[in-house]
């Protein structure tokens, strides 16, 4: 009888427009936050991994350590308003940040859904296999983050007399938010990455190409405000200039006034297309897949 009850109010609530969209809502957010759970508990399996990435992925840092120490004692000054204490900074945020918005191998996994025809099984549901795959993603890099901050946080311990926080709450407001963008802007040119796999049997090189250009572009390597102007007002129309280095420019207080707001205008403006593009990616894959019976 309360099974009854609570079916008739249902119906009720579906039979009118507004009532329709809660319930269709309702539905979605109940169906990908469970993808969500089975990637969490998939992704926690590999957690002794993560942390042992994440470990050795700290090494890199103290040869920057020593090797922009040589550079500043040889200056014997600043370079482009850094000095060794805040290039030090620089690097220590741009590994908190790649650590929390890099996918993590999404692309092999997403090119083996297609290589290997588990794509059908999806296919089947009412799913959207892009927000399929989010979950997905958003569950690993929950995972990732919550194994790999404890070496991080031991780091910037370590160096904590570089470390100079904003005192504007309004600059970690803004930092977050860009963070969030370019944690989507990477996972989407990822998504769109591995959609190549619906033509060619092997993703590698192309992936490892456009990484490599993130590496350079995307502040990873050095910080991309002390290159030349001219070079500085070409990458800033790149995407890969708001997948690391902008978060950690805002934050750092390296972005103000209108550039800031220019930078996150861009990087809005990027989000929309490398979505627009990862759901163009999927169409054009999934027709060519049908077309030679997939």
């Amino acid at each position: 009888m309360k099974s009854g009850s609570q079916e008739s109010r249902m119906i009720k609530l579906e039979s009118s427009f507004p009532g329709f969209l809660i319930s269709f809502y309702v539905v979605n957010i109940t169906k990908y936050a469970s993808v969500f759970n089975i990637g969490l508990q998939n992704t926690f399996v590999y957690r002794w991994n993560y942390f042992l990435r994440a470990l050795f992925g700290l090494i890199p840092l103290a040869g920057t350590v020593f090797l922009w120490s040589a550079v500043f004692k040889e200056r014997g000054g600043g370079l482009h308003g850094y000095d060794y204490g805040s290039m030090i900074h620089y690097y220590l945020l741009a590994i908190l940040v790649s650590n929390l918005v890099v996918p993590t191998e999404d692309e092999w996994q997403i090119a083996a859904d297609i290589r290997e025809g588990q794509i059908n099984a999806l296919l089947t549901k009412p799913m959207s296999y892009l927000a399929y795959r989010t979950s997905i993603f958003l569950s690993g890099r929950l995972v990732y983050s919550f194994v790999t901050l404890p070496p991080i946080a031991l780091i910037f311990i370590y160096f904590r007399e570089y470390i100079v926080l904003p005192t504007d709450p309004l600059i970690y407001v803004l930092t977050v938010l860009s963070i969030v963008m370019a944690a989507f802007i990477q996972f989407f040119i990822t998504y769109s990455l591995a959609m190549m796999a619906f033509w060619i049997l092997e993703i590698s090189t192309i992936v490892f190409i456009v990484y490599s250009f993130e590496y350079f572009l995307g502040g990873q390597m050095f910080p991309i405000d002390i290159m030349p102007s001219a070079v500085q007002a070409v990458m800033k129309w790149l995407p890969f200039y708001y997948e690391l280095f902008c978060p950690v420019a805002i934050f750092l207080g390296r972005l103000k006034g209108f550039d800031l707001v220019q930078a996150l205008a861009i990087q809005s403006g990027w989000l929309l297309l490398t979505w627009t593009w990862a759901r163009f990616m999927w169409q054009r894959g999934l027709g060519h897949y049908q077309a030679v019976g997939g």
